[in-house]
């Protein structure tokens, strides 16, 4: 079964031809990074044109990488959201016309399960039962995952996304975009027992999340040593701050790991790159007989392997999408909230 997927939720326009949900025949991405610097984020707009003028051209890439034509693969997916409505809209009209030149079955795919399917690629033998910390720009949830095709919410962040607070750190000490692996190279020549910060949430019985108290810490913290004319060590702050939030990060997922007995904990999403909380969290579950697993860089971030992964599920079930298939900027995550 081989899938050719796209993904256009953000800045990055990505195809792939994904065979059986884990072997990669091809993968494309262009990424918008170097043009949305300059504006030190995703302009949406911005981000929508680059799509509408990269995502043709990225499928064929695709397609070619993989040896194939489009009358050749046997479906076509897409992420429906959520995401950037402009950016969406362009993946899922592509999808569609794909689709129904070809006569394909047509899959939508919710792109926080995506990136939870992307170790399933990276770990060929990985099966579930596993848990997963999802950690990016934009969500921070942690799932368990009894089956395929099954997810149970046990807790989110309530405010800012884990990613958004490295970003905005970052952008506050004058750092370019994306901010988070700047901050992952500052702390790792830092202290991180130089400054405590708030980690808010960390001992409450929840799996909730929350960072807004820690990035507006940091932030006070950076504005009063400027007023005060102290000036302050970037090394140790971006160590402080990282160490502030992969703390309760790590706390959080090895208690729901053993709340629900799980052996396998997977990161997903553009965080599971932070070289901390790989560490800290590998570090954290091998005492308790526990393994982690990680993607490897490239599927950390957006990328069409992780949609054609989780499609092929989807296609099994017998899970296809019709010709009403409309971008959802707001798409909510199926798995059911539990506790």
């Amino acid at each position: 079964m081989k899938i050719l997927a796209i993904e256009t939720s953000c800045d990055e326009t990505s195809a792939a031809v994904v065979e059986d949900g884990r072997r990669v025949c091809s993968d494309i991405i262009s990424s918008q990074i170097d043009i949305h610097r300059k504006f030190g984020g995703v302009v949406p707009e911005i981000a929508s044109r680059h799509h509408v003028e990269d995502v043709l051209p990225v499928v064929d890439l695709a397609l070619q990488e993989a040896g194939m034509t489009l009358a050749e693969t046997d479906a076509v997916a897409v992420t429906q959201g959520p995401g950037l409505v402009g950016a969406l809209l362009v993946g899922v009209a592509a999808a569609k016309a794909l689709s129904y030149a070809a006569g394909k079955p047509l899959l939508a795919v919710n792109h926080m399960e995506g990136h939870m399917y992307a170790n399933l690629v990276a770990h060929p033998q990985l099966v579930p039962p596993f848990l997963t910390l999802v950690v990016s720009g934009g969500h921070t949830m942690l799932v368990d995952i009894p089956a395929y095709n099954e997810f149970r919410l046990l807790g989110e962040t309530k405010d800012d996304a884990a990613g958004e607070a490295f970003d905005k750190i970052a952008r506050v000490m004058g750092y370019p975009y994306p901010g988070g692996p700047e901050i992952d190279r500052l702390a790792q020549q830092g202290n991180p027992q130089a400054i405590e910060f708030p980690q808010a949430l960390r001992h409450e019985h929840s799996y909730d999340f929350s960072f807004s108290g820690v990035k507006s810490a940091v932030i006070n913290y950076l504005h009063h040593q400027e007023q005060i004319g102290a000036g302050y060590s970037p090394e140790d702050v971006a160590a402080s701050f990282q160490a502030a939030v992969v703390d309760v990060l790590v706390d959080k997922t090895v208690r729901a790991a053993q709340a629900c007995g799980r052996e396998t904990i997977c990161l997903a999403g553009g965080v599971a790159a932070n070289s901390a909380l790989r560490a800290r969290l590998s570090a954290a579950a091998e005492p308790l007989g526990m393994r982690m697993l990680a993607p490897t860089a490239r599927l950390c971030t957006d990328n069409a392997v992780m949609i054609g992964a989780r499609a092929y599920y989807q296609w099994q079930r017998g899970d296809t999408a019709d010709w009403s298939l409309n971008a959802d900027p707001r798409l909510p995550f199926t798995g059911g909230r539990q506790g």
